[in-house]
């Protein structure tokens, strides 16, 4: 590192710090911490959903992706359509109940259980998965450009890791949602453009675009978009099935994603926010998958020099250093600056908004029920605390991280959300379009189907070849595609629901009222109509657009 790439980092930095400063100045009460006072505009709204998906690990995880399996994860990353599913069904929903928080809407739709189960759950999953990974996978940013900036790459990587957490966790705990929306614009925009000087620099290099294509032909196999149904990792079918799940659960069920919409100024804005947030989304394939292709046609060419690891005996591409190895040998001074702020901002802005999100899941969905009439100064208080102990878990959960991360915590994380997403996606849609639904179910169906993904994927961590394989069937069970296993959790999801419900007594109509898809547009039909404006209806149609031409392209581009 240059002391011009110092400079760049700094006034990242000091830009960041002040914005929030600026705009956490006037925190009065919980809604202005949780919600920015709900009077945020379409474009911050939007800004925030994309910089709070995009984390390190997503950059750094995405480009590795691309070295190893090409474009098999990017199913993942064409979800952009999810978003027009948010703004055009869920988006009405939330808002117009007045909610801070997704599992108090549960609680409107079912009962208090279904509420703490969910808030539960997602607490767990927020300090355990999304701290844990993202924090690591900055560090290992930080071990990769500094390896002798703090006397040796380990003390790199921990420097990384406590720092970025600490800093993030103190101006989200003193800024609250107004800094973390406002900061996210610059953030969003460094973001982009860091992606795209890498993208480009590295196309240059390698010889251009016919140049990376007539490359990846030659190991077609390994990098097409739809495999065929004998691949172990990554059968099409099974990719069809899981990838909407997962999609569905986390754009439009997800407090970390959906608290965003909820601090719009009118139903509007929140439903334009979402669809700009999916704009934004249309992007992550070719600025951060398409990098690590590049990175290891530039490998295969002798250009560059990937980092290379044992599995299984067997020396592979270190896909978790392709990132920064780009970084470390194509760019020049100030540049590279800049594309270490680009993955600070990555790193933060998502680090900041789990914190948030995870505060108000306590304050509101926890705290509020267990001592109920408390001051909102007195919530905001808890809230701040609340996120300061956010920040301290992930902290102490480093340490943990950098042991169990050597047996592949990237893949074994994405298993996670495949195993926690199949239920919540199963409640959230029966319940809104079947009025039948009722309490027991929603709640049978979400703890049921969380414990059926725990035990899939505690046999999964032991059992199968290579690990534990008698008994036998345990070890079929663990090597079981967890693509598959996706669909086949979100089907005795919702099995369970249906069954629950039926056999117990219907839901009041009177409880329904506005909470499902029929009765809400008695409620407010006129508004919800006119909220899908021009501008909405224009967005969505170049959302689908876009995610179709790439779903067209990528799909015959090796052939």
């Amino acid at each position: 590192m240059h002391w011009l790439d110092w400079i760049v980092i700094a006034l990242y930095f000091g830009l960041i710090g002040w914005l929030a400063w600026w705009y956490g100045r006037y925190q009065k009460d919980s809604v202005d911490y949780f919600l920015a006072g709900r009077n945020a505009g379409w474009i911050i709204i939007g800004a925030s959903i994309f910089t709070s998906n995009i984390g390190s690990e997503h950059i750094v995880g995405l480009a590795g992706q691309g070295a190893s399996t090409g474009m098999a994860m990017a199913h993942y990353e064409m979800h952009a359509w999810c978003l027009i599913v948010l703004a055009g069904l869920f988006v009405p929903f939330y808002y117009k109940s007045g909610v801070q928080t997704i599992p108090e809407f549960l609680e409107k739709r079912f009962n208090a259980r279904a509420r703490w189960v969910l808030s539960c759950v997602s607490l767990v999953m927020y300090v355990f998965t999304k701290v844990s990974v993202t924090v690591y996978a900055g560090a290992i940013v930080f071990q990769a450009l500094l390896p002798d900036t703090f006397g040796s790459p380990q003390n790199a990587f921990w420097i990384g890791a406590f720092s970025t957490v600490i800093i993030t966790g103190i101006y989200t705990v003193f800024g609250g949602m107004r800094a973390i929306m406002y900061t996210a614009t610059p953030q969003a925009v460094i973001i982009l453009v860091g992606s795209f000087i890498i993208t480009g620099i590295g196309l240059a290099k390698l010889g251009g675009w016919g140049e990376l294509v007539r490359q990846c032909k030659e190991n077609a196999d390994n990098f097409a978009l739809w495999r065929p149904l004998s691949d172990p990792g990554f059968p099409w079918l099974g990719m069809l099935i899981a990838s909407p799940i997962v999609g569905l659960w986390y754009w439009c069920t997800d407090q970390y994603i959906v608290q965003r919409t909820l601090s719009a100024k009118n139903l509007a804005t929140a439903r334009r926010g979402a669809m700009f947030g999916g704009l934004l989304k249309v992007w992550p394939v070719l600025i951060f998958l398409i990098p690590g292709m590049i990175g290891w046609a530039m490998h295969q060419k002798g250009l560059i020099q990937l980092p290379m690891k044992l599995v299984d005996g067997t020396s592979t591409i270190d896909g978790d250093l392709v990132f920064p190895t780009l970084v470390k040998l194509l760019l020049p001074i100030g540049i590279r600056g800049l594309i270490v702020a680009c993955l600070l901002a990555a790193l933060m802005s998502s680090l900041a908004s789990l914190f948030n999100s995870s505060a108000s899941l306590f304050t509101v969905d926890i705290y509020e029920k267990i001592r109920p009439g408390q001051s909102e100064r007195h919530l905001l208080t808890v809230g701040r605390i609340a996120t300061a102990t956010v920040v301290g878990l992930g902290i102490i959960w480093i340490p943990v991280m950098a042991k169990v991360s050597k047996g592949g915590l990237y893949q074994y994380l994405q298993n996670v959300q495949s195993y926690l997403a199949p239920s919540i996606t199963a409640v959230f849609f029966l319940g809104l379009f079947w009025k039948r639904i009722n309490a027991t179910g929603a709640v049978w169906a979400l703890v049921g189907g969380f414990v059926l993904g725990m035990v899939k994927l505690t046999i999964q961590t032991f059992f199968g070849k290579g690990k534990i394989e008698s008994p036998a069937f345990l070890a079929q069970i663990g090597d079981y595609n967890y693509l598959y296993a996706t669909g086949l959790l979100f089907l005795a999801s919702a099995i369970i629901m249906v069954v629950a419900s039926l056999l117990t007594p219907p839901p009041p109509p009177e409880k329904l009222k506005g909470l499902t898809y029929g009765s809400i547009h008695q409620v407010a039909g006129d508004e919800i109509k006119r909220s899908w404006d021009a501008g909405n209806k224009v967005l969505a149609a170049t959302i689908l657009l876009a995610v179709l031409s790439m779903y067209l392209y990528f799909s015959f581009w090796l052939r």
